[in-house]
């Protein structure tokens, strides 16, 4: 028999607090970047996720690291791990364009062969 404890591989992901919703959640959006399947122009896209911080240790900024959990409400699947990087001061909120900018390029073989 074996002692080793083998644990879920749970999905993680890094991305930006966007807004404060309540005590104890927040929503974060993850940027990504993708080629256009027919012209390969690279596209800026988000997902939003509605993510469950227990201890309210986020703001509005922060690039912060959450991680896919069991259900906490009708729409919390996510929970933070870490503060990545906490958000510059003065800074209110952030813009779609600091996000994409923020993310590398996913490279494809379509794109790989352009270059």
């Amino acid at each position: 028999m074996s002692t080793h404890v083998r644990h879920n591989a749970r999905k993680t992901v890094i991305g930006f607090v966007s807004s404060k919703m309540g005590d104890k959640s927040v929503k974060v959006t993850v940027p990504y970047k993708t080629p256009h399947p027919l012209y390969h122009k690279v596209i800026n896209r988000k997902t939003v996720l509605h993510v469950h911080d227990e201890k309210n240790e986020t703001k509005v900024g922060d690039k912060i690291e959450v991680m896919a959990t069991r259900p906490i409400s009708r729409l919390k699947r996510w929970r933070v791990i870490r503060v990545v990087e906490a958000a510059v001061l003065g800074a209110a909120a952030i813009s779609e364009k600091d996000v994409a900018e923020a993310v590398p390029t996913k490279t494809t073989k379509a794109t790989a062969a352009k270059a």
